[in-house]
């Protein structure tokens, strides 16, 4: 691959205001979220960052390429999630400028590698180094302080076939990267005719690559036993004592429907167990009457005085079933506020926590009857490494505890539900997603559906039906290859451009 270095300006109108064209890059960035649920217009991320490439191009400078991406970066983080806004208010705006630096590189690469008048070589070179970019630049905000990884592209694809195929080879980066090479051949395509022929192959290689994977890498193979995991979804209910009463109803409606495990919702249990032994008994209770384990999540100051976490406990008929499992990465000012004593303030501008919740230090494969499940709480199924790393410890079963009651009405709930299809599809294993006031929902190891989600609206239990497999994926196996192969490739061109200049005569 050849990277021009010294490609001349696009011209561009003098009278053109900076602030219409910080505008348009902010607006141009937001529109791939229009591919998330709850739209879920998934075909848009196919062609959605052309106005914001078309644009970074166009650019006078290089600077000025580098600020289209920032403001097109912050555009973008705004819009997905735009509802946050209830909670951190104007803070919200702060975040989106410092996460959208990071696509200012990738709107300076955009620049350097498909504006002026590249050749044909250096718009190859775009539909791979663009997409490493891209890649870096959802890398580094998939940091847990920095926000974690909500909002991929490649989540956007979550229920299509070919895109979780993908999945399970490079995980969702492996999306992201060939939508965005997708989006570099057609920005090559229209922009100028005679680079059509070279960005015309590229497109046709992503399909035929796509394919390729669709026919050749391998599929989750069945055991032939299937689990039935009923979600129980109260539904909105004030006061932690009323949310478990109405638990604990709805779970009596499920005796005599042979479920193998009961799963309640993030935060379910509002009291520390072993100091009310009278809500383990009812618990335990519970369990003997489905002849089930039940699997709740205690969000409750600790009776040992170490503070507020969240713990998944496996309940049986005799009361808590081995460890528990502390949540270990936390929403940042949902659950704690980094660097609190910086940004402490942010506690009386919005709805940011007040105390940070205690961390735990190690993720817990628990035993349910015949299944091994592996236990996430809430954001953290937003994180691909973790759901792999349950599968490489024997998890036969990913069971997402969730509650999203505080953006009921937003694009939150099916955001975060259509998650759980990618983490299924990564790993090869099923994922049950349970919230307390939905979506919950449940999906085989490829990523489908196994069942219709039980929306916001339900106050109502749903048993999903999910047939366990065996066998490692690609991605359990290799784990993240295509964001480190980006990395490798963006610094191999960066020495490349670097050795060229140096020979330069200029």
């Amino acid at each position: 691959m050849t990277v021009k270095v010294d490609s001349p300006p696009v011209r561009t109108s003098r009278r053109a205001s900076p602030w219409g064209r910080g505008a348009a890059a902010a607006a141009a960035g937001a529109l791939p979220a229009l591919a998330f649920p709850a739209p879920s217009l998934w075909w848009l991320a196919y062609g959605a960052l052309v106005p914001w490439m078309l644009l970074a191009r166009s650019a006078p400078t290089g600077r000025r390429a580098a600020l289209d991406g920032w403001l097109g970066g912050a555009g973008f983080m705004v819009a997905v999630h735009h509802w946050l806004v209830p909670s951190l208010h104007v803070f919200i705006v702060l975040l989106a400028l410092l996460l959208g630096a990071l696509w200012a590189p990738w709107g300076w690469l955009v620049r350097r590698l498909l504006g002026g008048n590249p050749g044909g070589r250096s718009v190859v070179a775009a539909t791979v180094l663009v997409p490493c970019a891209w890649l870096l630049a959802e890398l580094v905000r998939s940091w847990e302080s920095l926000g974690g990884p909500w909002g991929l592209l490649g989540a956007s694809q979550w229920q299509v076939a070919p895109a979780l195929r993908l999945a399970s080879v490079g995980g969702v980066w492996l999306v992201s990267f060939v939508l965005v090479a997708v989006n570099t051949a057609l920005t090559a395509l229209v922009a100028v005719p005679r680079w059509r022929g070279r960005a015309g192959a590229a497109l046709v290689v992503c399909a035929v690559a796509t394919a390729a994977v669709w026919l050749w890498a391998p599929v989750p193979s069945r055991t032939g036993t299937a689990v039935r995991v009923a979600v129980v979804q109260p539904g909105v209910v004030v006061g932690a004592q009323q949310r478990f009463d109405q638990g604990e109803r709805l779970t009596r409606g499920l005796a005599g429907r042979e479920v193998d495990l009961v799963v309640w919702g993030e935060s379910s249990v509002g009291f520390d167990l072993s100091a009310r032994p009278d809500l383990a008994a009812r618990l335990a209770a519970l369990s003997s009457l489905v002849g089930a384990d039940v699997l709740v999540n205690v969000d409750a100051r600790r009776a040992d005085g170490r503070g507020i976490s969240k713990t998944s406990l496996l309940i049986g008929p005799d009361g808590p079933l081995g460890e528990g499992y502390d949540k270990m990465r936390l929403v940042p000012f949902g659950e704690y506020v980094p660097a609190r004593g910086l940004l402490g303030w942010a506690t009386s501008v919005g709805r940011a926590a007040g105390e940070d919740r205690v961390r735990g230090d190690h993720q817990v494969v628990m035993d349910a009857g015949a299944v091994r499940l592996g236990p996430l709480v809430c954001f953290e199924s937003a994180f691909p490494d973790m759901s792999r790393h349950l599968a490489d410890d024997g998890a036969q079963l990913l069971v997402a505890q969730s509650s999203t009651s505080s953006f009921q009405n937003s694009w939150a709930p099916a955001q975060h539900a259509s998650l759980a299809a990618l983490r299924a599809a990564e790993t090869g294993r099923p994922v049950v997603h349970a919230t307390l006031t939905g979506i919950s929902a449940g999906y085989d190891a490829a990523g489908r559906p196994t069942g219709p989600w039980l929306g916001t609206s339900r106050s109502a239990t749903r048993v999903y039906e999910v047939p366990l497999a065996a066998g490692r994926t690609l991605y359990d196996r290799l784990g993240d290859w295509v964001p480190r192969l980006a990395v490798l490739l963006l610094a191999g061109a960066a020495v490349h451009a670097f050795r060229r200049s140096a020979r330069s005569p200029r």
